[in-house]
């Protein structure tokens, strides 16, 4: 089923970048004319939807189509000619255009009618702000309310680092005793989450054993699942430790994987477990030597809807997915800022987004070469931003000052 919808997807999403450079940047990355680009800037203040690898035929009915409704569509110079057999595309119009373009694209050929409904989708979910609160009897009550609150605000969720190399802890809530503490001290201060994490994701670190990281959390999750009023999530790839994690009080499934794994999302299926879905280029041990994409945004988005449909379609609900764009995680310092300063394309995919900046490399290298343990404000401004542009959850080590 996933394949088959994959071959009536353009990746359609909205493109919120009101800057005039970056617009021009954009339509000049797709191939449009320098000429051209001047003339359809004008039209690029209102709404703008990107889509990419049309072909040639659909192309040219959609450019028509958008100019005859009066707005645009920025395409590849050499689709006009037919000698480019596909082009990603720029289109720009208002709302009432958009509706009028999608409403006769239903009656074109090409598979025009499928990108109708991505774009419909992709504008519908990029101006709802409604997040669909889990009506399942199986769901608890403590997860329903953190959906509710997200319905209201950004939530905040606390990181439980319990292996001894963390990049940020560096092994400090390696004993149980510690990690319960800090537990408890986060929630007290405001978190809404805890997240419990075993295994050192930094970049360069090596992978550990099953047995290895369950000797490290479940102490931890075993004496502060009755202690804390707020969801526990684990933060693992492996579904035989996020089965034992569950089993133990767990309710959250955080994969940097973004459930690559079949086990993982059978078992969030059959325990009907949120899950968050996260981005990552490579490998932790590798994933910053040369990060590289053909389109940031576009190569994440499409990474996020291939794993979300592969979820879905092993029996997650639709509702307890949250994605996470992975900053940190096979990116470069300019590629952090840039998904910072464009969540909000991500609200195009109709999920909560959650993200975790704090206190990563880029944070220290964009604030002049700060120490892990100088970065709280350079986190505050990422979460600051992150909120505005559309983050429901922001995952941080400095609760306290967040919360604030």
């Amino acid at each position: 089923m996933a394949d088959n919808l994959r071959k009536t997807r353009y990746n359609a999403r909205v493109y919120t970048s009101r800057c005039e450079d970056e617009i021009k940047a954009e339509m000049a990355k797709i191939g449009a004319e320098k000429a051209g680009i001047e003339k359809m800037i004008r039209k690029a203040q209102h709404f703008i939807v990107k889509v990419d690898g049309l072909r040639t035929p659909a192309v040219l009915i959609l450019k028509e189509e958008m100019l005859s409704k009066g707005g645009d569509c920025a395409i590849h110079r050499d689709a006009i000619i037919c000698k480019e057999e596909r082009s990603s595309c720029l289109l720009m119009g208002t709302l009432k255009q958009f509706a009028q373009v999608l409403s006769d694209l239903r009656a074109q050929p090409f598979g025009l009618k499928y990108l109708a409904d991505e774009i419909r989708s992709a504008i519908d979910n990029y101006r709802s702000d409604n997040i669909q609160i889990p009506d399942n009897p199986f769901i608890s009550n403590c997860i329903k309310t953190m959906y509710s609150e997200m319905n209201r605000r950004t939530l905040v969720m606390g990181i439980l680092n319990v292996n001894p190399d963390s990049f940020s802890d560096g092994g400090r809530y390696e004993n149980p005793i510690n990690a319960i503490e800090h537990a408890i001290k986060m929630v007290e201060e405001g978190a809404d989450i805890i997240d419990i994490g075993g295994e050192s994701t930094r970049p360069g670190s090596d992978p550990v054993t099953v047995d290895d990281e369950l000797k490290r959390i479940m102490p931890v999750i075993e004496k502060i699942a009755g202690k804390v009023n707020v969801p526990i999530s684990i933060d693992t790839y492996k579904a035989e430790v996020a089965r034992e994690a569950i089993n133990s009080g767990v309710s959250i499934i955080n994969d940097i994987a973004g459930l690559a794994a079949i086990e993982m999302r059978e078992l969030a299926a059959e325990k009907k477990t949120p899950v968050i879905l996260m981005h990552m280029q490579g490998e932790p041990a590798t994933m910053q030597s040369a990060p590289e994409y053909s389109d940031l945004i576009s190569d994440i988005m499409a990474f996020l809807r291939d794993r979300t449909e592969d979820a879905v379609n092993a029996g997650v609900p639709k509702e307890l997915i949250i994605i996470d764009p992975g900053i940190g995680f096979g990116k470069t310092i300019n590629d952090n800022l840039k998904i910072i300063n464009r969540l909000s394309d991500f609200k195009s995919l109709g999920f909560p987004i959650l993200i975790g900046t704090s206190r990563k490399g880029f944070v220290g290298k964009a604030t002049g070469g700060l120490s892990v343990s100088e970065r709280v404000e350079g986190t505050a401004a990422t979460v600051a931003l992150g909120v505005n542009n559309g983050a429901n959850i922001v995952r941080v080590h400095d609760v306290k000052e967040i919360v604030r």
